[in-house]
């Protein structure tokens, strides 16, 4: 496959894609990146998790730049019963691998930030062009746009909720008992008091609701996301409406703030059950994507990313490449911070999680530090007492 036009077309140029770009092209790979929409564009999933921070590191990021807000940790909220838990990124389990800290993102900026740093890489990128048809045999990767026709050695679907190959192949797996939609919507021009709200370290907050949560997550230059997941009911755009008026720390967040586009997103919480394959692998939301409460999504992207890119440069080197097994190890290792995460979701809507260790007046030190490494995306750790029992607790069905 020496005349081949690529190493590897990567579909999807979000944060997994561009991070799997990236290290491939570092790593002197010939790489095309087909990413149907032009950049910046606007998404969803603001608030990263510290997990994330190391690779940013690696890839080149300037996390100084005016899409990047300080984020110190997460706090839920009960505004019915006036009960509230602050879990900073600073207070989990000793000896973590990941900084106390995280950012919260416009994600326009940062996935632009993203794919610039690939493209700097040696990587080719291709804007607003859409993939049609995938084929991959013994031979090679050929790869149909609505532009061209490309080949290559190996194909990596980073398409997020598009999910090209899950949904192709018809091996989406739904997790039924998370949230069903989001409804939500940007603010700008919070006054003063409503920045004071957010002022102590920029952490995300999660409000409690009887059919879900809603998430206030500071921006830069003063901007605030707003959003709801609900797990019942008919999701409308009215949804963030009912939320705001029930709530008045938001109503005092956004007194006077600039109400933006209201949007929607479905197809919640589903898991890729065939997540790679003959010269092929999916990563990120195109092979599971969790429910948001934790902001996991970005932070399982990237880490897909930088493992698969850490499998294929050798393989490459090896001509290795067309074995279908030879993501195996990427997929068990991503099973267990899909598993894990999962897990906790499950447990966040379904048990008492909530009442006896979030709002506990004496929680266990252990079980409270090991919840704050989950919440920091720490996963990959064998010390933590807390994620195995709760990774015990429930084996939900496609995380076994």
């Amino acid at each position: 496959m020496s005349d081949t036009a690529f190493d590897t077309i990567i579909i999807g140029g979000g944060p997994g894609g561009s991070t799997t770009a990236n290290l491939l092209a570092q790593g002197g790979l010939r790489v095309l990146v087909v990413e149907k929409e032009t950049f910046p564009r606007f998404h969803i999933g603001e608030s990263l998790l510290p997990r994330s921070l190391p690779i940013l590191k690696t890839l080149g990021v300037d996390v100084e730049g005016p899409a990047f807000r300080y984020k110190g940790g997460a706090e839920f909220y009960d505004e019915a019963t006036s009960e509230y838990a602050r879990f900073p990124f600073a207070q989990a389990l000793p000896g973590s691998t990941v900084p106390g800290f995280a950012y919260q993102v416009e994600r326009a900026a940062f996935d632009t930030a993203l794919l610039e740093r690939a493209e700097a890489a040696g990587a080719v990128v291709h804007q607003g062009e859409r993939v049609l048809q995938v084929e991959t045999d013994a031979r090679g990767v050929s790869v149909r746009t609505d532009r061209e026709t490309y080949s290559a050695r190996y194909c990596v679907d980073a398409s997020g909720q598009d999910a090209f190959f899950a949904r192709r192949d018809r091996t989406t797996e739904p997790f039924g008992e998370f949230g069903r939609a989001a409804v939500f919507t940007h603010f700008e021009g919070l006054s003063d008091d409503g920045l004071s709200l957010f002022a102590e370290d920029g952490s995300i907050k999660v409000l409690l609701r009887p059919d879900g949560w809603c998430w206030l997550i500071p921006l830069s230059q003063g901007r605030l996301s707003v959003g709801i997941v609900t797990r019942a009911g008919k999701v409308t755009p009215e949804l963030v409406d009912q939320a705001i008026a029930s709530s008045p720390l938001t109503q005092r967040a956004i007194e006077g703030a600039r109400r933006l586009e209201t949007r929607i997103i479905r197809n919640f919480s589903y898991k890729n059950t065939r997540p790679s394959g003959l010269r092929y692998a999916c990563i990120g939301d195109a092979a599971c994507f969790l429910d948001p409460v934790f902001s996991s999504g970005v932070a399982l992207a990237m880490t897909g990313g930088e493992a698969l890119a850490d499998m294929l440069l050798p393989a490459f080197a090896a001509g290795r490449e067309a074995d279908p097994d030879l993501l195996s190890g990427v997929n068990e290792h991503m099973d267990v911070g899909y598993g894990c995460m999962s897990q906790l979701v499950y447990a966040f809507y379904n048990t008492h999680l909530v009442r006896n260790l979030f709002f506990a007046a004496k929680p266990r030190p252990e079980h409270r530090s090991g919840l704050i490494s989950l919440l920091a995306g720490d996963v990959w750790r064998t010390d933590n007492a807390f994620q195995d029992m709760l990774v015990k607790s429930r084996r939900l069905k496609g995380m076994a």
